[in-house]
């Protein structure tokens, strides 16, 4: 039976808020805030569902505001990574998860997925093995950036992302910011994903970041209308990737 999977995506920061349910009148989680709870709170109470958890991606503002108001209306538990409930003043979450484990809540069966990178103690919420929310980890034909606040850095940035465009092809992608894609559309044509796999080669642009020399490796369309950026640092020869706006180019 497939999944009711209901979307919220905030103004201004474009991150995504989910309630995901077995059935109307079953069982569902909510997946992140974003500070605009109401809509998926009504729409619980219209598909008559019982909220059995609120579970949280990772420690950044854009996916914990508002975790409060659905607390306040499902009296849910909050479950996430023992990083993220530090990191968070006040989530105080009932629930510290990692993976490995493994979550049932009527016909639901979720599986988290540590997916750091951009953020420490990142989960990936894998739902029934069709569905999985990826967070900030990669998006509809991009991937998030590694210079985040509490990231872990390129070599994790890029093996979450490579994990999750290998998952069975037909696998539903809920990112952490705009529209859904699947794993074998990000496989075959996300452009950092193409060039990992030896596909594309890479740039050679000279550029600046942060008053630092780096080659341009990849620029490429980000999920909000903007640019994202595959640099390599000349002083050090680290990689990195960030949003284009920090990028100088001749």
């Amino acid at each position: 039976m497939a999944l009711i999977i209901e979307r919220t995506e905030a103004p201004g920061w474009t991150s995504n808020s989910y309630l995901v349910a077995d059935a109307e009148g079953g069982h569902a989680v909510v997946i992140d805030g974003n500070g605009i709870a109401k809509p998926l709170i009504d729409r619980a109470e219209e598909l008559g569902v019982t909220v059995d958890a609120i579970l949280v991606t990772h420690q950044h503002a854009d996916h914990v505001e508002a975790i409060v108001d659905y607390r306040d209306a499902f009296g849910a538990p909050v479950y996430t990574h023992a990083i993220t409930n530090a990191a968070v003043e006040g989530l105080n979450a009932e629930h510290e998860i990692d993976e490995g484990d493994v979550l049932e809540f009527g016909g639901l069966r979720i599986e988290p997925l540590l997916s750091e990178g951009h953020c420490a103690g990142q989960l990936v919420y894998v739902v029934n093995g069709t569905d999985a929310f990826t967070a900030d980890t990669i998006f509809k034909g991009t991937v998030g950036g590694n210079f985040a606040p509490a990231n872990t850095g390129y070599a994790d940035q890029k093996a979450a992302s490579m994990r999750l465009a290998q998952l069975p092809a037909e696998t539903v992608l809920h990112p952490g910011h705009t529209l859904p894609t699947t794993a074998g559309e990000e496989w075959e044509h996300n452009p950092f994903i193409r060039i990992w796999r030896g596909l594309d080669p890479e740039g050679d642009e000279a550029v600046t970041v942060w008053d630092r020399p780096a080659t341009l490796i990849l620029w490429a369309p980000d999920y909000d209308g903007t640019n994202k950026a595959w640099v390599r640092f000349t002083d050090t020869g680290e990689d990195g990737i960030t949003g284009g706006s920090q990028v100088v180019r001749a």
